[in-house]
């Protein structure tokens, strides 16, 4: 049986539920930084391509 020693290992158990009890904030700020940049290339393309050419 493995048995963790309580002393040493308590205050980084404490900072790390603080940070995970905070949500995954970074991860949401990288993919919504992702999607923004899609969306602006797909309209920049729009713009520059489709209706510049006339669309349809």
């Amino acid at each position: 049986m493995f048995v963790e020693p309580s002393d040493s290992r308590e205050p980084d158990q404490q900072r790390v539920e603080a940070i995970v009890a905070q949500g995954p904030r970074g991860a949401f700020a990288v993919a919504g930084t992702a999607v923004a940049i899609v969306l602006a290339i797909w309209l920049a393309f729009y713009l520059l391509v489709f209706v510049a050419r006339g669309g349809a």
